[in-house]
């Protein structure tokens, strides 16, 4: 597999809940906002211009299983660029299924947490196919939806995850996904300088310059939802002012 973000990008997400694509106020249900079809939002993306699609099945993160793996599959099926993929992958099997369907890296949470060889038995089927993510609530790694807390370090859990042989992390701050409040540097500046593999930030972003702070403090690439969704700004324009040419 070769090496993820070799450039800084920008990638939208996907989050789906109930068959369509919402965006969640700090990760609380009940709080979303609905943007339509996900294979055609993916499509969208993808005319714009994206090299990554960041997938998520909201309701498979809170239930604990696969929920809307008909309309993920459907983007699998049509999709010409890289598709990382979460919400509800529990075991290796669910893992190696979605692999052998195309994706190129499934996202791991609370199986990662409650189960961290899983991160190694996957990773021994495909290196570097896992991202681990790190969604960080009050300064400690939450679980299940956002819903429950670890008491883990985010720095300290992506060291241990690159050490089993994670090829990536997501880091999300839950305490301003989907808030377009601004992002907090300090936060990913801590786990970029714990790990030498890439880290993904996703959460509060809500202007350029929050892109660009994110790629300053180490991020190698930023997962983009409700400032794209509401056009805060194009994806062509964020892609522009992070352009290394």
């Amino acid at each position: 597999m070769s090496e993820p973000f070799p450039d800084f990008e920008v990638i939208p997400a996907v989050d789906v809940q109930d068959g369509e694509v919402v965006q969640l106020v700090a990760g609380e249900r009940g709080t979303e906002t609905r943007y339509g079809d996900p294979v055609d939002a993916a499509e969208g993306w993808v005319e714009r211009g994206a090299s990554t699609l960041h997938l998520v099945d909201l309701d498979g993160a809170f239930e604990g299983e696969r929920v809307n793996a008909d309309a993920f599959e459907s983007i699998i099926e049509t999709a010409s660029v890289d598709l990382q993929i979460g919400g509800g992958i529990r075991t290796v099997d669910d893992a190696v299924e979605l692999l052998d369907l195309g994706v190129d890296r499934v996202i791991l949470g609370t199986a990662a947490v409650e189960t961290p060889e899983i991160v190694a038995d996957i990773s021994d089927h495909e290196p570097g196919s896992v991202m681990v993510s790190l969604d960080a609530k009050g300064g400690e790694v939450v679980v299940s939806g956002w819903t429950e807390s670890t008491g883990l370090d985010p720095a300290a859990a992506a060291g241990r995850y690159e050490e089993l042989g994670a090829g990536a992390i997501l880091l999300t701050d839950v305490d301003v996904e989907g808030q377009l409040a601004g992002v907090n540097t300090d936060l990913v500046e801590g786990v970029c300088d714990a790990v030498e593999i890439p880290v993904v930030a996703s959460g509060g972003v809500a202007t350029i310059e929050d892109i660009r702070a994110l790629r300053e403090a180490g991020a190698a690439a930023v997962v983009v939802g409700t400032a794209l969704y509401e056009g805060e700004f194009t994806l062509q324009d964020a892609m522009a002012a992070v352009d290394p040419d």
